[in-house]
Order: C-alpha cells, then structure tokens, then sequence
C-alpha cells in the first residue's frame, strides 16, 4: 500500500510529462521560422558596420597600422567575454535576452562613429559591438539546440547558417548600394533596422519552445549543474584541439577581408562602397550553397574531414589576394572564404555540441572555444596592418595565409582525440548498432551459459 502511494507521484509527473511532450513540440515548431528569421537578421546586426570600418576611417585619414590596432582592440574584448557569456546562458532561461540586450547594444554603439572619428570612441564603439557578438552567437546556438534537441541540430544548424550567409549577403549588397547612392553613413542605419528586425524575430520564438536543460547540452534526465567555459576547456582534449586549431585559422584569416578592401582602396583599383559591398556577396552567396551541403557532407564523411578542408582553403586564399588585388581578384579570393567560413559555420557548432553533450556545458564550451579562436582573430587585424606597412600588402596576405598550415598540422597530428565526435552520422549509427549488437551478444552468451550451469546442477542434484 505504502509503495502504491510512493509511486503516485511518479506516474503524476509522467502523466504530465505526457501531456507536456506534444505541447513543446507544436511550439518547437513555431518557434523554427523564428529561428531562421532571427539568424538572417543578426548578420548586418551582428557585424554593424563591420568590414566597412576601415575604408570609412581610412577616408577619415587614419592609416593602416591604426586601423588594424582598433579592430584588434574590439576582438580582444570579445575574446575576453565569449566564455563568460556562454557560461551565463548556459545558467540562465531568459536565453532570448541575450540576443535583445545585445542587439541594441550593437545599434547604439554603432551610431557613436558617426559623430566621432577619435580613437578612443571608435574603439569604445568596437567593444561594445564585439561584447554584444560574444553573447549572441551562443545564445542562437542555446536556442537552436533547445528547440530541436540534439537529434535535430545538425539539419537546423545547416538551415540557420544558410539564413545567416543569405542575410549577410543581402545586408552587404544594400549596404553597398545605399553606401554608393547616400555614402557610408547609411550602412549605419542599415545595421540599426536590421538590428530592430532581429529583436522582433526572437521575441516571436514561443518560451516554451526552448527546453533550457537541452539547450546546455543536458539529456533528459540530466540534473543541471554550475560550469566554467574555462574549466571545460582545459579539461577536455578533443575541445582543446578544436579551439587550437580555429586559433591558428583566424590569426591568418581574421585580417584578410578588411586588409583587402584597404589594399584595393589605397590603390584606388575600386569605389570603396561597392568594392567592400562585392567582396562580402560573393562570399555569402557561397557559404549559403556550402552551408547547406556541409549538413550532407557531415553525414557521409564527418566533420573531421570537412574542418581540413576549410583550413586548406586559407593558404591558398592567401597567394590569390597577393596577386589579384581588384574588381577580378576579388571572386576567387571570396569563393575561397565562402568554402572555408561556410564549412566551420556548420561543423564548429555541431562538434562542440556532440564533444559535450550530456555536460550541460554547451554553451559555455562554445564560448570557450570562441575564446580562444577569437585570440587569433584579434591579433590578426593588427598584426596583419603592421606587416602590411612594412612589408606591402602582398607578401602580408601570404604570412597571414600560412598560419592555417598549423591548423591543418595540428588537425591531422591529434586525429584520434577529436574523431570520437567527428565521425559522420551514418557511421556512428553503425558503431552504436554494433555496440548494442555486442552488447546483446554478450548477454546471450552469458544467459545460455547461466541456463547450462543452472540445468547441469539440476541434473548433479537429481543423480545425488
């Protein structure tokens, strides 16, 4: 009687849990446009005036080296905040404020360069925008991976970065349009709308629709638990390698785009509006395609294989832009990008998710790895416009390009730390099939030969 009583609420909180299953996915559901919605508007949100930066200070006067130091300035502050923000929205369950906050944030910071070209307010302006990026792109991750859980994230990750790469695209060729028709002020505004529209969007994502447990990489019956994206970090191999290895990419690419459309400007080989406008389509437009087909890709041969490739785009990226400065070079060199940025936009989510799924440590892992990836992006401004005024723009594109050699050296040298979680999905099917076919096996054999025993001790007790 007293054990029929224990269990009542047992069999009351799965009778909820019933009712409560249907309920989260309709709103799931409802919350997948939303999503998608929200990912194509945070790009000209998220980014500001992002590439334009540096011709719009360049045509204020301010050199290279200065450039590069300002951008460099914003990308440590976001390197900083990065692992403390995926910590919090692993923490919290308001996980659609860190988009909102952030995303005025970014608009107000934006606005500060238009009334002020002097170094401190530009920079001002640069890390406010950078911490207001460290905290958007884990909570999207946060809430793409609480909607559709883990069974599902790979597909939508696909779907949200093709949205993403389409509204970066459109961003970029209106703002090349409304930087030529009004001048570059206009790309300010830009990003504003885009930003107000991207508040919108997340505010129409259902709350219900976000598991918060699932949505930190917990399964179901996982109780949650306090993390440090640091402590993740440094006790997790396979994460150490992947973060590792960005670093090294984005010291060598986190320049190239912006030093370009500076190197083509000062040779006054293009309109720095439109120039700057192209580059940014052209890759979009490539990393939607790419996008979409690194979700198949992951299927069939795993995300280890689609990271190399991605970091062997980088060297060659680099000989393109030292030798194509121009209206023509700007195609393979963006074609290149798109490819690269295109594969890691859809595999470095995923591996972080599988590396630690069960952790509750997701989002703060994702900061993590961001961290440390950003440290390289940070220096690359600065280090690639000092080398830019020493050496010339040619041979600064070919040193920041060979910095990916070391991601592709270090990628292949620990393959087998990182291969538990970048193995394709048909083949980890197949490997937890066999386990489970092993495992049944085993408990086969072990219960025949349990029966033998029990059966040759029956027959021992009836000859006795």
């Amino acid at each position: 009687m007293s054990r029929s009583k224990a269990d009542v609420p047992k069999r009351r909180k799965s009778a909820i849990e019933a009712v409560r299953r249907p309920i989260d996915a309709v709103r799931g559901e409802q919350g997948i446009w939303p999503l998608q919605l929200l990912n194509f508007f945070m790009a000209d949100m998220q980014a500001g005036i992002g590439p334009f930066l540096g011709v719009f200070l360049l045509a204020h006067g301010w050199r290279s080296g200065m450039i590069g130091t300002v951008m460099t300035i914003g990308g440590v502050a976001a390197m900083l905040m990065t692992a403390p923000a995926g910590a919090l929205v692993d923490t919290t369950s308001a996980k659609r404020s860190f988009v909102i906050v952030p995303g005025i944030c970014t608009v107000l910071a934006s606005t500060i360069i238009l009334f002020s070209q002097h170094f401190w307010l530009v920079a001002a302006s640069q890390v406010a925008t950078s911490i207001a990026g460290a905290a958007i792109a884990p909570a999207v991750t946060g809430i793409t991976l609480g909607i559709v859980r883990q069974a599902g994230f790979n597909k939508q990750n696909g779907r949200n970065q093709a949205f993403n790469h389409a509204g970066n695209m459109v961003g970029a060729a209106l703002s090349g349009y409304l930087g030529w028709k009004f001048g570059l002020t206009a790309v300010f505004w830009l990003a504003a709308a885009f930003g107000v529209l991207s508040v919108i969007s997340v505010l129409m994502i259902p709350r219900g629709a976000i598991n918060d447990g699932i949505a930190r990489g917990l399964n179901d019956e996982s109780e949650n638990e306090e993390v440090s994206g640091f402590h993740v970090l440094a006790n997790n191999r396979a994460l150490l390698v992947l973060a590792g290895a960005l670093a090294c990419f984005h010291l060598g690419n986190g320049a190239m785009l912006p030093l370009y459309g500076v190197a083509a400007v000062a040779t006054r080989q293009a309109d720095p509006s439109t120039f700057v406008a192209t580059t940014i389509v052209v890759a979009q437009a490539v990393m939607i395609a790419v996008a979409l087909a690194a979700t198949w890709l992951a299927e069939q041969r795993g995300y280890w294989f689609i990271m190399l490739v991605s970091f062997v785009a980088l060297p060659i990226r680099g000989l393109v832009a030292a030798y194509f400065v121009g209206p023509w070079g700007i195609y393979p060199f963006q074609l290149l990008d798109g490819i690269a940025e295109g594969l890691q936009s859809v595999a470095v989510p995923a591996l972080v998710a599988r590396i630690l799924k069960g952790t509750g440590r997701v989002n703060a892992g994702q900061g993590a790895v961001m961290t440390v990836q950003g440290f390289g992006g940070a220096l690359s401004p600065a280090l690639g416009g000092w080398i830019a005024e020493k050496l010339g723009y040619g041979p600064m594109f070919i040193i920041l390009g060979s910095f990916a050699l070391g991601s592709a050296v270090l990628w292949v040298v620990f393959r087998e730390k990182v291969k538990p979680a970048s193995i394709s999905w048909s083949a980890r099917s197949a490997a937890i099939k066999k386990e489970r076919d092993e495992a049944d096996a085993r408990k086969a054999q072990a219960d025949k030969a349990s029966a033998e025993k029990g059966a040759s001790e029956e027959a021992e007790r009836q000859r006795g």
